[in-house]
């Protein structure tokens, strides 16, 4: 997956598209089985006696940091949409129960997904007892991601988009916006499992809350579109913000998508 510099952000949509683009199918890179992440099996595993049997006690392992990672993903978005605090013994004692030595490694996948496909950053607001709060990224105020326990945050749509404006220079094309979130199977007109109908979110619902500006492209026959920043945006983040965000993400993809939200 291609990497941004860190000594300089590339200034083209196609740059974000290597950054959000999955690489094959979701439920075979979640967790991308990172050799670190393998090194201490689950203590339920019989022992490991050849290569064969090594090979399926790594497998049986991702597996199952698979299924704890969703696990705490599903835990943590009940929690925020119920706006409680979130505390670190909460989760081991609900979600990893027998496999608390795993938490290390599933906290911090779990986080990286609620980044990416939610726009959701964990926050630690007491580093002596492990309390956390989640909080949109970008220090974005979008009303849309404040949610019941039926819905889910959609903040990391808004997210993509505002970083492919900025990389296209500030403007892009509608056909270029739907062709980089193809790659996230994402389509307008098509329902998907986090962001529900993304066209009504792009075109209608945050160019009425201020977030984007969506207008037709001038002098265009027939009529093309194109997105750009709403002054709200403009308002709540910057450039910068988004630099630095592309930057924290470097590397990262909807590879963290849980199975469960493909």
């Amino acid at each position: 997956m291609p990497v941004i510099p860190t000594n300089e952000l590339c200034t083209s949509e196609e740059d974000l598209q290597g950054q959000i683009q999955a690489e094959g199918p979701v439920e075979a890179q979640l967790l991308g089985a990172e050799a670190e992440d393998a090194s201490t099996p689950l203590a339920s595993f019989p022992p490991v006696s050849s290569s064969s049997a090594a090979g399926d006690a790594e497998i049986l392992l991702m597996q199952a940091l698979n299924r704890m990672t969703c696990e705490l993903l599903e835990f943590l978005i009940l929690k925020y949409g119920t706006q409680e605090p979130i505390f670190q013994a909460e989760m081991l004692n609900t979600v990893l129960r027998d496999n608390q030595a795993h938490f290390p490694v599933v906290f911090r996948k779990a986080t990286q997904c609620l980044q990416l496909a939610f726009g959701l950053d964990m926050k630690e607001v007491d580093h002596r007892e492990h309390i956390y709060v989640m909080v949109p990224v970008l220090g974005l105020t979008l009303n849309e991601m404040q949610t019941d326990e039926q819905s889910i945050p959609k903040a990391g749509l808004l997210v993509a988009a505002l970083s492919l404006i900025l990389l296209a220079g500030d403007r892009i094309s509608e056909e270029k916006v739907w062709g980089a979130l193809s790659k996230m199977e994402v389509f307008p007109g098509a329902q998907h499992c986090i962001y529900g109908e993304p066209k009504e979110l792009l075109t209608q619902v945050w160019v009425r809350a201020g977030y984007l500006k969506y207008r037709q492209v001038r002098y265009s026959h027939p009529a093309r579109y194109e997105f750009l920043w709403g002054p709200r945006a403009y308002a709540e983040t910057s450039k910068q913000k988004v630099k630095d965000y592309l930057r924290k993400i470097n590397g990262r993809g909807p590879r963290f998508f849980p199975p469960r939200w493909t």
